[in-house]
């Protein structure tokens, strides 16, 4: 069983430098340890999903670009998520506004690249 993930949780992009937060919006009105829980469509780059610092993928176009201004030496630019597709799996069984609810095991694809995970879910009273 995981723990549902709720509004300020600890995620991490694999080529991002520092972590982010998850921001929830309470459309849902479901609350989990006092604060909005989230489902598997809260995946919206700079609405749900922040930025993680630094991005280091060499896919980012900005980072590319850099990178060959630097004559090949990897350099880092900032991050600006780009997720395309919904959190996966979540938990099928327990719906939140109609969708599967979000767990910390699930994760979420950057069109750069990066897998973002849940490192810490925001609460620690409710499991799915």
């Amino acid at each position: 069983m995981g723990m549902q993930v709720v509004m300020g949780a600890l995620v991490q992009c694999s080529f991002g430098v520092a972590p982010g937060s998850l921001m929830v919006l309470p459309a849902n009105c479901v609350m989990a340890g006092g604060v909005p829980a989230a489902n598997i469509m809260d995946y919206k780059p700079m609405v749900n999903i922040l930025p993680f610092g630094m991005c280091n993928s060499m896919a980012n176009p900005m980072v590319a670009a850099a990178t060959a201004a630097a004559l090949g030496v990897l350099t880092p630019m900032p991050c600006i998520p780009m997720t395309a597709a919904p959190w996966m799996p979540g938990i099928p069984t327990v719906m939140i506004g109609k969708m599967p609810t979000l767990d910390d095991g699930s994760k979420c694809l950057c069109s750069w690249g990066g897998s973002i995970s849940i490192s810490m879910a925001g609460q620690f009273q409710t499991q799915v």
